[in-house]
């Protein structure tokens, strides 16, 4: 998933925004982090971390629980919609742990009956009594990281499975689960569109519910940005984005969002509640969150590092950023996930979710909508196709000309979730 890089506003917000006032909470879902992964790949800018040792899974299972007992306060009385293990790897995480977890949260959390539970997996993790466990445990979906099916791209990535293990993971993934996600990318090293294409019909056979196919970018702080490898052309790049979008609308799967295609129904409830401006707790060394309340929307940051983490929370608190969000921020904060929805969004979401008017963002939608970049009527608003393939040139639009307290955008906080 690309991020945008500096940008300078072009339409700025009026000076006077009021201030915000919810008349109703948003959805609540809850983000569980698990920093560790067998190696670190060249392409990863998330919060990972080579696993070196044993891992201390019962004790990082106790400094989650005890993360969300000081969190509690923040979130009394609301229901759990969705809850996702991130990572790095949560597979590496016994399903004993991850029994124990969910039991601790459903003992503190009133948790929907219907809660979607994801849990992100790697092909060299997968055992199939792992899984079934997991299964039994509450996890009902799973994601899966295979990237790719074809053995050049994956040791390119840099990725710790081949090929066959890949089948194996999707194998067991199927006889467990009817309801998972593979996580791939195009525009690989040296990759053509026809490769790009095997990699989705390879996809699709699967019977899987949910894909989330992602241009591979070379984001800083990695090495694939200190060593560029040779990567497709811009022109390559869209000529395979154009095929596999015509590919899987071809097999019933829909383009819900910038990366994401689902078959009807079976759209990530974790995702759209972020794209959708809802509130996540999140917990576990690096993760993000946002939480609303009457009059105000606050966002937190924890220790990234599993040790500072586990030594703050042992001290009170393992949060290391928090701040509330300026109403001058808002109209872009909420663009910035809402614009990534095939669909957009309802005029009346932007003001249940930012406490707002639509016509504090009047100028910049005016100036959207005249470079082709949205459609709108009074009562939705959507990114038109120039709009989607030139997702940033539209954000940048709603930045105001003098951000103070933003910090992190949302889209550099949250990492794609698939």
């Amino acid at each position: 998933m690309a991020t945008p890089g500096p940008v300078q506003a072009r339409v700025a917000m009026p000076s006077r925004l009021g201030e915000v006032k919810l008349s109703a909470l948003p959805p609540l879902s809850l983000y569980v982090h698990m920093p560790w992964c067998v190696k670190k790949c060249p392409y990863c800018d998330f919060n990972s971390h080579e696993l070196r040792g044993s891992l201390a899974d019962e004790a990082y299972a106790d400094a989650l629980i005890r993360d969300l007992e000081i969190s509690l306060p923040l979130i009394w009385g609301r229901r759990v919609y969705s809850i996702f293990f991130g990572g790095g790897t949560p597979s590496l995480f016994p399903a004993a742990s991850i029994d124990k977890l969910l039991m601790a949260f459903r003992a503190r959390l009133p948790i929907d009956a219907e809660c979607e539970i994801t849990l992100e997996a790697n092909p060299g993790t997968f055992e199939a009594e792992k899984f079934r466990d997991y299964r039994a445990a509450g996890v009902n979906r799973l994601s899966i990281g295979i990237q790719s099916f074809n053995p050049k791209h994956l040791k390119a990535l840099g990725r710790i499975h081949d090929d066959t293990e890949a089948w194996r993971a999707v194998e067991i993934a199927s006889r467990h689960f009817d309801n998972f996600n593979l996580d791939l990318m195009y525009a690989l090293p040296e990759q053509t569109p026809a490769e790009a294409l095997v990699d989705c019909a390879a996809a699709l056979s699967c019977g899987t519910t949910h894909l989330s196919f992602y241009h591979l970018t070379l984001e800083p702080n990695t090495l694939f940005h200190t060593h560029p490898p040779p990567l497709p052309d811009d022109d390559v790049a869209a000529q395979m984005q154009d095929d596999l979008e015509a590919k899987l609308a071809g097999a019933g799967y829909g383009h819900y969002e910038t990366s994401a295609y689902a078959r009807p129904g079976r759209e990530c409830r974790h995702n759209l509640n972020y794209w959708q401006f809802g509130d996540y707790l999140g917990i576990g060394a690096g993760a993000h969150g946002k939480l609303s309340f009457p009059d105000r929307i606050l966002r937190q940051a924890r220790y990234k590092l599993p040790k500072s983490y586990a030594d703050e929370l042992a001290r009170g608190s393992a949060v290391s950023q928090e701040n509330e969000v300026g109403v001058r921020d808002l109209p872009f904060e909420f663009m910035m996930n809402a614009l990534r929805l095939t669909e957009g969004f309802a005029v009346t979401t932007f003001t249940e979710r930012t406490g707002l008017p639509i016509s504090v963002a009047a100028k910049a939608l005016l100036a959207a909508e005249e470079k082709g970049l949205i459609e709108r009527t009074h009562e939705r608003i959507q990114p038109t196709e120039r709009g989607r393939r030139f997702l940033n040139d539209l954000l940048e639009l709603f930045l105001p000309d003098a951000p103070k307290s933003r910090g992190r955008t949302p889209l550099q906080a949250l990492r794609p979730l698939k």
